[in-house]
């Protein structure tokens, strides 16, 4: 009966220590992004840490999504629009369909973006998001300096001059 009243209170002291750990907090504008590694469709891992100096326009989205598939052909187009500057764009997709549906995607629309897979979810849980489209725009530093909830037009002249004023920023010595 001891060993009983023993268990039950060590499983009780365990399951309130767990409820008392501090999660993971998600990551708010004007703290450093989470770095994370991903593979890309081809199965090369890109690494964020390894874009600092770049502008990273990073949106989790899914295939299955209405706003993500609205709002994929402006990130297309300023995809192309910043070409030769120091920007990369990268499209995270959260289907559990991994490479085939992204493709597949891709071949149906005619489309393609810089797409990475987070079939698990944990780098999207890691960034705190909730729903998809969501997108982090950040700066050379590795800083998050916006984040957007839902689809947008992301070729928007506003959006651009924003984007190239980053683009032209010096990037800080280390």
């Amino acid at each position: 009966m001891k060993g009983w009243i023993r268990l039950a209170l060590l499983v009780t002291v365990l399951l309130a220590m767990a409820a008392c750990t501090k999660p993971e907090e998600a990551p708010v504008e004007g703290k450093h992004a989470p770095d994370f590694t991903l593979s890309d469709l081809s199965g090369k891992p890109v690494t964020l840490s390894q874009l600092k100096g770049k502008v990273v326009l990073l949106n989790f989205w899914a295939t299955w999504c209405p706003p993500c598939r609205e709002e994929i052909p402006s990130m297309v187009k300023l995809n192309q629009a910043m070409q030769g500057k120091e920007f990369q764009m990268l499209a995270v997709s959260i289907d559990e369909g991994g490479k085939n549906a992204v493709s597949g995607f891709f071949a149906k629309s005619g489309l393609t973006l810089p797409a990475l897979l987070d079939t698990d979810g944990k780098t999207a849980k890691r960034y705190g998001t909730t729903g998809v489209p969501e997108t982090f725009v950040i700066n050379k530093q590795g800083v998050i300096v916006k984040k957007v909830i839902g689809g947008m037009d992301w070729i928007h002249p506003e959006v651009v001059a924003a984007l190239d004023t980053l683009c032209k920023e010096k990037t800080a010595a280390p």
